[in-house]
């Protein structure tokens, strides 16, 4: 019998960023109560539908990371193995990180801070290397590589650094049987989304991935959907 899903994409509640329509990317700001209340809510409605997870996998920065502890709360999963990685991060935004939208569209005009926002190819305007906001300096990422830490970053990079994971370690846990959750970003469930249901270049600046929202997955054996629903009350 086929299971009912084999993956969850979740993005996080609503972080304080979020709610004052600030640039995030890497930085590593919390949940706002909105957000704590998305995320319990997330747990309770895929508890309430029957659904559970194997294994989660998230990213390096604490809203999804509170975002995904607050689940396994709520679905007494807290047990469950959790490989945190920063090929999960939050698209960087580069130097637009911690302005409001309101102030970028001031100095660059709403078009551009569109392209920024929505296109694939666009990047932001980089961070100066000796910026105090650059990932060099943030001790979670000591250790790699400076190719791998950006000063800004367009879709088509996120999707560039997810892939390869995607494809070596989440797809062999799909493959293997396992339920798998992935509670990341905005931008990176955008890539995701884009490389599973093979979604063009163009059209990935229509998908929207609202926060607190389970995405709900059916993959066949070449991890293409067979089924997608969005969980909401």
């Amino acid at each position: 019998m086929r299971s009912d899903f084999n993956l969850i994409l979740l993005r996080h509640g609503q972080s304080v960023y979020n709610r004052e329509h600030r640039f995030t990317g890497w930085t590593d700001v919390g949940l706002s109560p909105t957000g704590e209340v998305e995320a319990r809510r997330a747990g309770r409605l895929l508890r309430r539908e029957g659904l559970e997870f194997d294994i989660a996998f998230t990213s390096l920065l604490k809203r999804a990371i509170r975002t995904l502890w607050i689940v396994s709360e709520e679905m007494e999963l807290e047990w469950v193995p959790v490989t945190k990685a920063v090929e999960l991060n939050e698209r960087h935004y580069g130097a637009l990180q911690g302005r409001t939208r309101a102030e970028v569209e001031a100095e660059f005009g709403a078009d551009q801070v569109h392209l920024w926002r929505r296109g694939y190819r666009e990047t932001p305007p980089l961070l100066d290397p000796e910026d105090p906001r650059c990932p060099q300096f943030d001790r979670r990422y000591t250790g790699l590589p400076r190719d791998r830490l950006p000063r800004a970053e367009s879709l088509a990079d996120v999707t560039a650094r997810l892939v390869p994971f995607w494809k070596e370690r989440i797809a062999p846990q799909v493959r293997s049987g396992r339920r798998v959750i992935v509670v990341s970003h905005g931008n990176t469930l955008r890539a995701l989304t884009k490389e599973i249901e093979g979604i063009s270049d163009h059209e990935i600046s229509e998908v929207e991935i609202p926060t607190g929202a389970p995405v709900v997955y059916e993959l066949d054996s070449d991890l293409r959907p067979l089924s997608r629903r969005l969980s909401a009350d």
